[in-house]
């Protein structure tokens, strides 16, 4: 029985990343998502700590003090900041990478879908907010993802999915214009406004004006 509620459990998550990933135009990472949650590594670890109500990884984590489904999950799957963690120049220090603006997008899918699968009925479009300020990641993130992750929760809680899915497709993800901080063919949003006063709607990218 558990293996089975492990499953479906991944099968939802992945559903709700799917469709949140399909309706900003990242088919590939929709349907590719998690993949690696359905090896032996993880999911026969995911099946013996799963609970239901959280992530088995933090389970087997307070269980054996670190999780090796996580380990094999995170270096596996570029939509989690820990992929991009990497050594300084000196090889000495190890150090946040600048993240695809399209991981970042994914990551903010997986952490939405997430949240509505371990919260239920109590999920709110403020749950992955208060659950990403629990915890102090900053110091693991790049500045520029830390911005853009911030940015994206924080409009979900203001304004709700369909005004930010809206943002990323119109902003973050509008192919063929330069952005402002050198994204490489995606708009970080910087000019973009999200403010409570004005609440306008981004209908274009700002960058190339700057």
């Amino acid at each position: 029985m558990k293996a089975l509620e492990h499953l479906k459990t991944i099968n939802r998550h992945r559903a709700l990343v799917r469709k949140g990933c399909f309706a900003v135009g990242l088919y590939w990472q929709g349907l590719t998502h998690d993949l690696s949650k359905y090896s032996p590594e993880e999911f026969l670890t995911g099946v013996k700590y799963y609970q239901g109500y959280r992530s088995p990884n933090v389970a087997e984590r307070e269980d054996k003090g670190y999780s090796s489904a996580w380990l094999h999950h995170k270096g596996r799957n570029k939509h989690h900041f820990e992929y991009w963690i990497d050594y300084a120049d000196c090889d000495t220090v190890m150090v946040p990478g600048r993240m695809p603006i399209r991981y970042i997008v994914e990551m903010f899918m997986d952490r939405l879908a997430a949240s509505k699968v371990y919260k239920g009925k109590d999920y709110t479009d403020s749950s992955a907010l208060e659950y990403y300020r629990k915890g102090d990641i900053s110091p693991l993130l790049h500045p520029r993802t830390k911005k853009i992750l911030e940015r994206l929760l924080k409009m979900n809680a203001r304004y709700g999915e369909e005004y930010t899915f809206a943002y990323i497709r119109r902003c973050l993800l509008r192919k063929g214009k330069s952005c402002c901080c050198g994204g490489g063919g995606c708009c970080c949003g910087r000019h973009c406004g999200d403010d409570d006063a004005s609440r306008k709607k981004e209908t274009a990218c700002e960058c190339g004006s700057k």
